[in-house]
């Protein structure tokens, strides 16, 4: 089963979205600023995608800047994204095969 964290206001997991489906593939849409992930679910996905949770936030959101998450450790982090989930980097693609950052796009390649 493919999965994308998506944001559809984002023009990269649009772009994403589109290529996935360009391809055959029928993923499940997960819109994560509308259900928000667990601290356990990011933990997971952190497990399978070869980076590190401060690769998967996106350090230029309000949010990052104004609780200084700058020198917050990963369980700091995952609980900022849980409670503000705008600061996780999209789109991310979930295959069998893994997960990956789809920046760029030619990133979730090798998973699909």
């Amino acid at each position: 089963m493919t999965k994308i964290y998506h944001n559809p206001r984002c023009s990269k997991s649009r772009a994403a979205l589109a290529y996935l489906q360009e391809q055959g593939l029928e993923p499940e849409v997960i819109e994560y600023l509308k259900t928000p992930l667990s601290v356990e679910q990011l933990k997971a996905l952190v497990a399978q995608c070869n980076l590190s949770v401060r690769e998967l936030v996106r350090t230029n959101e309000a949010p990052y800047i104004d609780l200084q998450l700058d020198q917050a450790d990963e369980q700091q982090l995952l609980e900022a994204i849980v409670e503000h989930p705008i600061l996780l980097n999209r789109p991310l693609v979930q295959t069998k095969k893994g997960v990956r950052l789809g920046r760029p796009l030619e990133a979730i390649y090798d998973i699909l």
